[in-house]
């Protein structure tokens, strides 16, 4: 492996067998966050970044780190990141490195294809690539930061094109009632999923469930329904 300098192992191919075993190509700042956290939930990542630096930083805090061209399909190859289910592209900066990255990944047949993009031309190239999740997380969270300053939400999160998912509190009415009495959907086409009282955890709610003033509530619907709902409170 002439063409790569190793941290962590003596052999970083050998993660690519691993049952739960994660490539995340550019270790950036998000790149980073992604490997850390998928680190923190048990899975073994191989990390690979052509920046010397921060390939340094990650040292001992990923499986295997590797300093190497992705854009190099033989450096690939001797990763063997053809055989990882799952791969991250995390280039952001560099477009091109993204993009060559990405399309030598999806040609190597990986199932399942993570990248970041930083423009919607970007995104709109990886998905033509045949990169199965694209995200875009300065857009992405420049919408939920504004949907936030909108309305009286605590959390929000989009699940597909026209749905949401928030954290808010529970308005006067739904108060000291059966949610079941309530009739959520009918009146504001919303529904309330889960519950959190102070001090607890989140548990489901049910038809039986009785709301506190200092509860918060998981909500989920259109977009405009949740918005709606949340400035009622």
């Amino acid at each position: 492996m002439a063409r790569l300098s190793l941290f962590g192992g003596t052999d970083p191919a050998a993660v690519s067998g691993a049952v739960d075993s994660v490539a995340v190509l550019g270790l950036g700042r998000f790149g980073a966050s992604v490997a850390l956290e998928l680190m923190k939930s048990g899975a073994q990542v191989l990390g690979v970044d052509n920046n010397g630096e921060s390939v340094q930083k990650l040292n001992t805090k990923l499986t295997h780190v590797v300093r190497g061209d992705t854009t190099d399909e033989e450096v690939l190859n001797e990763l063997a990141v053809g055989e990882f289910d799952r791969v991250v592209v995390a280039i952001g900066s560099d477009i091109e490195a993204s993009i060559l990255t990405a399309s030598l990944v999806v040609g190597m047949g990986v199932p399942d294809v993570w990248a970041k993009a930083v423009t919607d031309p970007h995104a709109r190239i990886l998905r033509q690539l045949g990169v199965q999740h694209v995200i875009q997380p300065e857009k992405d969270m420049g919408r939920r930061v504004a949907h936030l300053v909108r309305g009286a939400l605590l959390d929000y999160v989009e699940l597909g094109t026209d749905f949401a998912l928030v954290r808010t509190i529970p308005t006067v009415e739904l108060q000291g009632k059966r949610l079941g009495q309530l009739n959520l959907w009918d009146r504001h086409e919303v529904s309330v999923v889960a519950v959190k009282e102070p001090g607890q955890g989140w548990r489901p709610a049910n038809p039986d469930t009785v709301l506190g003033p200092n509860d918060m509530i998981q909500v989920v619907g259109s977009i405009n329904a949740v918005e709606r709902f949340g400035r009622l409170a």
